[in-house]
């Protein structure tokens, strides 16, 4: 029973420090006022939705963890975009446009498709992990009116974790 309890225990540190190792972080783009929010859930993203304004800023974010969505960061308002993930495709990286508000939004992905949402004017942003095995694991940051601000958190899910031991 100790060995039991032992091996877990080891298991459980061996893939805490895995999932560090492949953690990284992106700061912050935009104004940052307003509300805070953090888009996070359990295992792998499996899908996004961003709302726009009809050729202006962008409103809201929400995403699918398994199939369970989370709550929405910002406002549901205006137009929807929506991108559904494969098995085995991940976010790898988030790039668009800022001002006062996030202007533009692009999420590609690892098999290359991309979610682009927003009108692409002011300054540029290009986010991606640090470690080539890592994905996109959860965003946060602030609104108010709109997004007025995003940062990006990489690393690895659980399940891509586990084929790393």
């Amino acid at each position: 029973m100790h060995y039991i309890i032992l091996a877990a225990l080891l298991s459980a540190c061996v893939l805490a420090d895995v999932q560090t190792q492949y953690y990284s972080f992106s700061p912050g783009v935009g104004s940052g006022s307003g509300q805070p929010y953090s888009l996070s859930g359990t295992g792998r993203i499996t899908a996004v939705r961003v709302w726009e304004a009809n050729n202006n800023y962008i409103y809201g974010f929400q995403f699918r963890y398994g199939l369970i969505w989370s709550p929405i960061a910002g406002y549901k308002k205006s137009y929807i975009q929506e991108i559904e993930l494969q098995a085995d495709e991940a976010i790898i990286q988030i790039s668009g446009k800022y001002a006062h508000y996030l202007q533009s939004v692009v999420f590609t992905t690892s098999k290359g498709r991309t979610l682009r949402a927003g009108q692409p004017s002011g300054r540029s942003f290009n986010m991606y992990p640090e470690h080539p095995m890592a994905e996109l694991r959860f965003i946060s940051g602030r609104y108010s009116g709109g997004i007025t601000s995003l940062q990006a958190h990489w690393g690895i899910s659980y399940s891509n974790s586990t084929a790393l031991q």
